[in-house]
């Protein structure tokens, strides 16, 4: 995405929808939300990147007040058109850096108005630490829950003032936000559908992470198609496994759930910046992601 590109976001937005007043610490600092890649997530591999063009589009940050604190959402959607359907994206541990902008602007030209929220916006800025243990340190392992759920709440009732069509909403989330994918298909009954790529599903509990995937799989509200690497090391074949039988034995959108592994894909196969990109599943889990949310009335 060139810098032409991000001028054309900022411009893009309508009036009363740019950043506000009381701008948080990451809005003060950068230019826009899905600006260049994270630090930490080095090395960038820019030029398998894809750059999906705003043309057509309207595309850049809005903010969402919750609790009285704005938060920053990419948002991207089919220029003069209302009764979009809805798909929120969230990040990986970097944020909304331009990987997930373009992921947004990638739904939006499918027709959806998509929502990217900075879900880390309160405990620091995701993109600019260099170092991932730092990073997971101090700002993912301080994020709770709770403040997800309650910022992807306000993310769907924004988009119904502003042309969405709250009927039809859908969750997919990458890593950090595949794990959040499951558990907000848990937690919200507006939500239709969900896509889950390699998000973690077992862990360790406390006060932020109170419960994971396996330990609310039988309470999803819809249905989640799961995207995940044979290949990934951090997320153990067996873990996949119990959340299947979790699934058998919970709700009927629980039920409806299903899983796609690929044979020799690592974690990340989706992110096309990362030396972890593989191109076949990628493409491939997008194809079964647009038709997922269309099976479960998300189109």
């Amino acid at each position: 995405m060139t810098h032409a590109n991000h001028e054309q976001d900022l411009k893009a937005l309508l009036p009363g929808q740019s950043t506000e007043a009381g701008a948080t610490r990451r809005t003060a600092l950068k230019a826009a939300l899905g600006v260049g890649y994270a630090a930490a997530a080095a090395p960038i591999m820019a030029q398998t990147a894809i750059a999906t063009p705003t043309d057509g589009l309207v595309a850049g940050e809005v903010m969402v007040t919750v609790d009285g604190h704005p938060v920053p959402v990419y948002r991207a959607a089919p220029a003069g058109k209302t009764g979009l359907p809805v798909v929120l994206v969230l990040s990986e541990i970097f944020g909304v850096h331009d990987y997930i902008a373009d992921t947004a602007r990638r739904f939006a030209r499918a027709g959806y108005m998509a929502l990217a929220p900075e879900l880390f916006d309160r405990q620091g800025d995701a993109q600019s630490y260099g170092e991932m243990a730092r990073l997971i340190a101090e700002v993912i392992s301080k994020t709770p829950d709770a403040q997800v759920a309650k910022d992807l709440d306000a993310c769907i009732d924004w988009a119904g003032a502003h042309g969405g069509d709250t009927r039809k909403v859908a969750v997919t989330g990458f890593c950090w936000g595949g794990r959040q994918t499951w558990l907000y298909a848990a937690h919200q009954p507006r939500v239709k559908a969900g896509v889950a790529w390699y998000g973690r599903l077992v862990g360790e509990t406390n006060e932020f992470t109170p419960r994971h995937p396996v330990d609310v799989a039988g309470e999803l509200k819809a249905p989640v198609l799961g995207l995940y690497g044979a290949a990934d090391t951090g997320i153990p074949l067996d873990t996949v496994e119990r959340m299947k039988a979790a699934l058998a034995q919970g709700s009927l959108a629980a039920r409806q759930s299903e899983f796609v592994v690929y044979p020799d894909a690592p974690h990340a196969f989706h992110a096309d910046y990362r030396p972890s990109f593989r191109q076949g599943p990628a493409e491939d889990g997008w194809k079964r992601c647009l038709a997922w949310f269309a099976k479960h009335g998300v189109a």
